[in-house]
């Protein structure tokens, strides 16, 4: 056989291979992806731990296992000390996933949302007063995922309403205790704002209209509030906590609605 056929087919051989490499890893990210649609959070695991195998270093990979084990960890039992370590356990590997995701794509806002999101699951889980540096972290990711202004207006809106949140239960303490622990940044007002634009950039998602709700009324906005509320009853259910968090919208609305009289 001559070299140059033998090369041609090396080269056909190293092509077909690489295709079917890729095609596998675009497939199993889209076989995960349909159970996350569908909050087979397990299955979404498994799936995508296979394309890790696959790709080790593709980041679209290893975002989705950071926002898959946040869903799995959202919804462990916490009854015993056992349970609580499990869940803390849980976010702290998304984190590593979302660290990771980070070094191989800095470019993405993505990377930097899935690290606040991760961040923040872990302060909500500790105290956000007792780990300052965590929350900084959390409000500085959803402004960097912002700034590089990546991924579509879900991920842009996702991100606002991740640091609308973050504004929103921080500012809840005394501002003066805050400050003594380097968290005098929050404030309602930009919680409001940030919510404002969290739902024009993602309108329908349920999640946004409670808390932007909830963040109104304790502006003595009742009006608007009820305004969110109601668009919350109405949106579509696309995450697999929409339907508790409907039944809250329901509880707040007969609250604003009484204010209203």
């Amino acid at each position: 056989m001559k070299k140059s056929t033998l090369m041609y087919l090396l080269i056909l051989l190293t092509f077909s291979a690489s295709s079917i490499y890729a095609q596998s890893v675009e497939e199993l990210i889209a076989k995960g992806d349909n159970y996350y649609k569908e909050f087979n959070n397990q299955a979404a695991l498994e799936t995508f731990l296979k394309a890790k195998e696959l790709a080790p270093d593709n980041y679209e990979v290893i975002w989705r296992l950071s926002r898959t084990l946040v869903d799995i960890g959202e919804h462990m039992p916490t009854s015993t000390s056992e349970q609580e370590d499990a869940q803390e356990k849980t976010f702290y590997e998304a984190l590593a996933y979302a660290n990771k995701a980070v070094e191989l794509a800095p470019d993405k806002s993505i990377t930097y949302l899935r690290r606040a999101i991760a961040n923040g699951k872990i302060a909500l889980f500790k105290g956000i007063f007792s780990v300052a540096t965590i929350v900084d972290s959390t409000r500085d990711d959803c402004k960097k995922a912002i700034g590089l202004n990546t991924g579509g207006a879900d991920v842009q809106g996702i991100a606002h309403y991740v640091l609308a949140l973050t504004n929103a239960k921080v500012s809840t303490k005394w501002a003066p205790a805050r400050s003594v622990l380097g968290l005098g940044w929050a404030d309602l007002d930009t919680a409001l704002v940030e919510y404002k634009k969290a739902e024009e950039l993602k309108p329908n998602f349920v999640m946004i209209y409670v808390d932007y709700a909830k963040a109104l009324m304790r502006d003595d906005q009742y009006e608007l509030a009820k305004e969110k509320l109601e668009k919350a009853l109405a949106a579509p259910i696309t995450d697999e906590d929409d339907e508790v968090r409907k039944a809250e919208a329901k509880e707040l609305l007969i609250e604003v609605k009484e204010e209203l009289e």
